[in-house]
């Protein structure tokens, strides 16, 4: 079965940075995409990266240029380098699968259409 864990959240700074870690069991080799996905207080979950089979990163224009996300494929872990972060970018991380090669951009605004999910790690950025 598919089972994603994220970590790696905490509480830092305005301007500081955090990494977090998606550990991923059970996904197809070089066949998926991983979403990360910020959840507001507000209850919106809106993708903010994605990371294809092929290891083709793509951000949300929200964090482009403060955050990376990368795979290490012998650990099966993808990780998402937070740079420079801003209050806005608080809120509960969570990364989500999906069984095809290719990511879609439109999925960043269709979480319902993802079915695998972890638990989320929370993001607290403080002015």
């Amino acid at each position: 079965q598919v089972k994603l864990v994220e970590s790696g959240g905490g509480s830092v700074q305005n301007g500081g940075a955090l990494r977090l870690s998606c550990e991923a069991s059970g996904l197809p080799a070089n066949n998926h995409c991983i979403y990360w996905f910020r959840e507001s207080p507000g209850g919106r979950r809106v993708g903010v990266a994605h990371i294809e089979g092929d290891d083709w990163p793509a951000y949300a224009d929200s964090v482009e240029g403060r955050a990376t996300i990368s795979r290490d494929k012998s650990k099966n872990i993808i990780y998402r380098q937070m740079n420079s972060l801003e209050p806005g970018d608080s809120g509960v991380y969570y990364c989500a699968a999906d069984l095809d090669r290719l990511c879609y951009f439109s999925y960043h605004s269709a979480p319902e259409l993802l079915h695998h999910w972890g638990q989320g790690t929370q993001v607290t950025v403080s002015s």
